[in-house]
């Protein structure tokens, strides 16, 4: 059996290129290690770039997005009990989009369900093979019995636990990691959100961020430690520690209710050099991760998407190889610009163990310019709404 491209991860980035390619008559076809209901359950970010929503336009399924999708013009920085206001849309003519990514994978399901493009569900052992020549197949088992397909391509959009980054040789590979002394305890509530934008807040107790999925469900961190467990907050000893890391007015507004969801996530900055080998192209946390500070996780890997869609559909409407043999070099210049941001918005909000009273001075500094100063704020806000493609 031969099929054009193979995808091998079936959540959000993995979708979205499928999609892409059959709106254009390129035939893809998605391996995924578990069940379409275990992929819908993951809690993911949803702070959408333009650029993101674009694609999803173009990809035909964004018209659930538009509709129940809450537009913002801005965000919130809060710091030494006060809060101050970020406008996107002043500093740079765009908003952002906040659509929970678990709803752009339902979306992006639904549209490959309906148009019959094939998707494989719970396939183990997944290996590539000679993805360094012009022939390049897939080997996988699904119920106990073995399939092969050859391809043309095969895009990796399999996580950072996959096989695709692992398939390219440690002597071809290089990889780059920070690794932060926290993590970020978040739960989900269905209570109504405490601002109509997202605040991000600094405080002597550590970072909090106030997020929201709709009018009636929120999503909450805290800075916690690294050696924390899920079961060791209770929902009235997170609702109390949050209320101590946000201004007074804010706090006293918050509207508290049992967790739904309650889970901690460690910070790291990860990127992998190159972004392909041969036929093989990697794709989202394959490739990449970032601080879920300023949400650029599930953004960036969207700019991998379009760098490569665009260079397939070069190779296969134009003949011309240009865009995939470019695709690497690409995607890590963005790749890299979305690392510095998250990296130093981290370090903007986070209370480090190591940080002496002249790093907090310089800290508290750094977030008075950011209030006062127009230049710096556009700066802020045209890396927060998405750098071009």
């Amino acid at each position: 059996m031969h099929i054009p491209v193979v995808i091998i991860g079936g959540g959000p980035s993995g979708l979205l290129l499928g999609q892409l390619l059959h709106k254009r008559g390129i035939e893809a076809v998605v391996l995924e290690r578990k069940t379409r209901d275990y992929v819908l359950s993951r809690i993911r970010a949803g702070v959408l770039e333009t650029g993101l929503v674009r694609l999803m336009e173009e990809a035909g399924v964004a018209e659930r997005l538009h509709r129940e999708g809450y537009v913002h013009d801005g965000t919130q920085i809060a710091a030494n009990g006060e809060m101050f206001h970020i406008d996107f849309k002043k500093l740079t003519g765009t908003p952002i989009l906040v659509y929970g990514q678990t709803e752009v994978t339902h979306d992006l399901y639904d549209a490959r369900e309906a148009s019959g493009a094939r998707t494989e569900f719970e396939v183990d052992h997944v290996e590539i093979h000679g993805a360094d020549t012009d022939k390049p197949y897939v080997t996988y088992r699904q119920n106990g019995n073995g399939h092969r397909i050859d391809c043309d391509f095969i895009a990796g959009c399999d996580g950072f636990h996959g096989v695709s980054r692992q398939t390219i040789p440690l002597s071809v590979r290089r990889e780059y990691e920070k690794t932060y002394p926290f993590g970020w305890l978040g739960i989900l509530s269905r209570t109504p959100p405490v601002h109509d934008e997202l605040i991000y807040a600094n405080s002597e107790r550590g970072f909090a961020l106030c997020s929201m999925r709709s009018a009636s469900l929120s999503r909450y961190y805290i800075q916690c430690a690294l050696s924390d467990h899920p079961e060791d907050w209770t929902d009235a000893a997170f609702w109390d520690e949050l209320k101590r890391r946000l201004p007074a007015d804010v706090a006293e507004r918050l509207v508290t209710g049992p967790s739904i969801e309650k889970s901690i996530a460690p910070l790291r900055s990860f990127v992998t050099e190159p972004m392909r080998w041969g036929r093989l192209f990697l794709c989202g946390d394959a490739a990449h991760i970032v601080p879920p500070t300023g949400a650029k996780g599930l953004n960036t890997a969207a700019s991998d998407v379009q760098y490569l869609y665009q260079g397939l559909c070069q190779f296969y409407e134009e003949g011309d190889s240009e865009g995939i043999d470019r695709y690497s070099e690409r995607a890590l210049l963005r790749v890299w610009k979305a690392e510095r941001f998250s990296w130093w918005f981290s370090g903007l909000l986070h209370r480090y163990p190591d940080q002496s009273p002249f790093d907090l001075k310089m800290q508290q500094a750094d977030i008075a310019f950011l209030r006062d100063n127009e230049a710096q704020q556009r700066a802020f806000a045209e890396n927060y709404v998405g750098l071009p493609y």
